[in-house]
Formats: structure tokens, sequence, C-alpha cells
């Protein structure tokens, strides 16, 4: 990830990649999942998996985290399960809700931040059955 953010400064990591930064359900990705925004040349190498995005949904719940002494960008938490289910059809829809099972159970989310990037990712109304169920 480190190599990643040095070769794509404008990158950030994303979806199963920051789910395996944050610790929160079962992925183990072989690729580094990467959102850029649109009109960004692609990279070959290392083995990557882009996702376009842009305006907030591209800026909001980016957190820099240090690896291998190179300050990573990474979503936080809430917005890495809110991507989750925007971003379903690719990923699948099990994933998202491991990954905000998984990270409610280890207190990693808050019902006002995922509500806030549903919001912003528009996918309130996919989510909603979802963070219902949720134990408060």
């Amino acid at each position: 990830m480190a190599e990643v953010a040095l070769r794509a400064p404008r990158g950030v990591v994303c979806l199963l990649s920051a789910l395996r930064v944050h610790g929160i359900g079962t992925q183990a990705p072989f690729e580094v999942w990467l959102v850029i925004p649109p009109h960004t040349p692609r990279l070959e190498q290392p083995a990557l998996r882009v996702v376009r995005m842009s305006g907030p949904a591209l800026s909001e719940g980016v957190e820099p985290i240090g690896i291998d002494g190179v300050a990573v960008p990474v979503l936080n938490a809430n917005k890495t399960v809110a991507d989750c289910f925007k971003f379903r059809n690719k990923i699948g829809l099990d994933v998202g809700m491991e990954a905000l099972r998984d990270g409610w159970a280890q207190r990693k989310l808050t019902m006002d931040a995922l509500w806030h990037y549903a919001a912003v990712n528009r996918v309130a109304n996919v989510m909603r059955p979802y963070l219902e169920r949720v134990p408060v």
C-alpha cells in the first residue's frame, strides 16, 4: 500500500483493502483497492482494482495512516462500510453486511457517521433496512 500511495498520490485506499487496514471482516484482497478521481491515468503495477469517485464521495472520510513510513490515505471505517453498499454489485452485498456486523460489534462504527456517509454516497435507502436491524 505504501508503494501504491507513492505511485498514485491522488489515490485513496478503499473497499476491501480499507476493510483489511481497519481489521473489519474476513476479506483478504489480493489487489489493492484504490479510489481515484476521474481522468487519472491507470497504473499497471502493483496489482490494483480501481474505483472512480468524485466530489464529496471522494474527499470525505479520508485519513492518513502510516504504513512503512509513508502516509497512506485510507478511507475511515464508516465511509468504507457505506462504500461497500455503494459498490455492492462489484464486491457483493454479503461483504457489506459482514463489514457492518463486524465493525459494529468491534465498536469501530457509529450510527451518525454511517448515516452521513450513506447520504454522501446516495445509498441511504439501500442501507436503511440493514442499519435498522443493527442492535443499538
